[in-house]
């Protein structure tokens, strides 16, 4: 099976619960939500109104029509920032944006002629929120932060950046690719407008599932146009939610692989999820200070970080050590860029990448003894 330690980029394995309700539904079922008035289609409705409960539930929301279903999180990310923005907006982000974000906002940049504040932040990438107050203008029409950077880990202070932003009346968007199911997300305590989410992650469900949340009440363009299953006389996007933001076949079975994840979640409790997974990055971050030329990146800090570690070994080139890690020792973790350049100008590896460790809920401390030996070992060659 070999050792899995890339979940920053997709959660693996997933909870056998999640297999069982994706091939049954597949099996059993298989048709689209929305589209029909027979005893399957109607099963599907209630399959994906049941999701959308759940996930409003599970970030403390209450509002289960505007929890938008897309194919992931970058596809929530865009349809936020394309149907929020316009020509000559101003926007406050942060110094460790995804390329999600970045590429998103430089695109509008250059079409639409928007304006952009990136915050600087520490060498570890901790945001001051003070920062972000002093950035706004007359112009600024959103701010946009990931919750954790998927390079460092670092956790940004959501809360204290919201309160800002409701004090100003300025929409706040967070990313929360890196901790939605790994760590504590409250919409209402946390001054959330806009959520974005994925389900391959943390969340520990299929891939081509993610999110927005609209916890807001100004109004957001669609990004695309559609079928919606209604209205279907009615020549532009209805005006309600979720129809406005959804349209087309919706991914049942991977929305129905989500609902058990999410379910399995609940029953394991995001606490408990959060606390092993800390344990473990804990305790990777004290063995791998044991590798020989070793430079680890970001907060040296279980309690201020995800489960994220970004290294590099000296003189040795990171997707060598990736690649030999794999052929050699079957330990899977990724190298590069890991579609952040903006996180890896902070550090200063823009130009040389770095290995990442995903540590995620189904991983063990044994795990990370076998990626310690294997880097001794490889540390140890010319």
């Amino acid at each position: 099976m070999g050792i899995y330690l890339d979940n920053a980029a997709t959660s693996w394995p997933k909870p056998k619960v999640v297999y069982d309700a994706v091939y049954d539904f597949m099996i059993n079922n298989g048709t689209s939500s929305g589209r029909g008035s027979y005893k399957k289609a109607m099963e599907s409705d209630r399959l994906i109104y049941e999701t959308r409960k759940l996930i409003a539930q599970f970030f403390n929301f209450n509002d289960p029509k505007k929890v938008i279903f897309t194919s992931n999180i970058t596809e929530s990310l865009n349809l936020a920032l394309n149907g929020i923005l316009e020509n000559g907006d101003h926007v406050i982000t942060s110094s460790i944006e995804h390329n999600a974000v970045w590429r998103c906002l430089k695109t509008l940049e250059r079409d639409k002629g928007i304006t952009i504040t990136k915050i600087n932040a520490t060498k570890d990438g901790f945001t001051n929120p003070k920062d972000v107050e002093e950035a706004i203008n007359d112009k600024t029409k959103l701010i946009i932060f990931n919750h954790a950077s998927n390079v460092l880990g670092t956790i940004s202070p959501i809360r204290d950046i919201g309160k800002i932003a409701r004090t100003h009346n300025i929409p706040f968007l967070v990313d929360a690719a890196q901790t939605a199911g790994a760590y504590p997300i409250d919409i209402q305590e946390d001054n959330i407008d806009l959520l974005a989410f994925t389900g391959h992650k943390s969340l520990l469900g299929p891939m081509g599932t993610g999110g927005l949340i609209v916890n807001w009440d100004g109004d957001i363009k669609p990004l695309k146009s559609g079928g919606t299953g209604g209205d279907s006389a009615y020549e532009y996007q209805p005006d309600y939610y979720p129809n406005r933001l959804e349209t087309g076949t919706l991914n049942v079975s991977g929305i129905v692989g989500l609902r058990e994840s999410i379910k399995f979640i609940n029953k394991e409790t995001i606490e408990k999820i959060h606390d092993k997974e800390s344990k473990i990055v804990e305790y990777a971050l004290n063995r791998l200070e044991e590798v020989k030329d070793i430079e680890i990146y970001g907060p040296k800090d279980s309690e201020k970080i995800v489960g994220v570690i970004s290294f590099n070994i000296k003189n040795k080139r990171a997707e060598n050590v990736g690649y030999e890690l794999d052929s050699k020792y079957d330990i899977m973790l990724r190298a590069g860029l890991h579609c952040s350049p903006n996180a890896h100008d902070l550090i200063g590896t823009k130009e040389i990448g770095c290995i990442r460790i995903g540590i995620g809920y189904f991983n063990e401390k044994e795990d990370i003894d076998k990626l310690v030996a294997a880097l001794n070992e490889i540390t140890l060659q010319n």
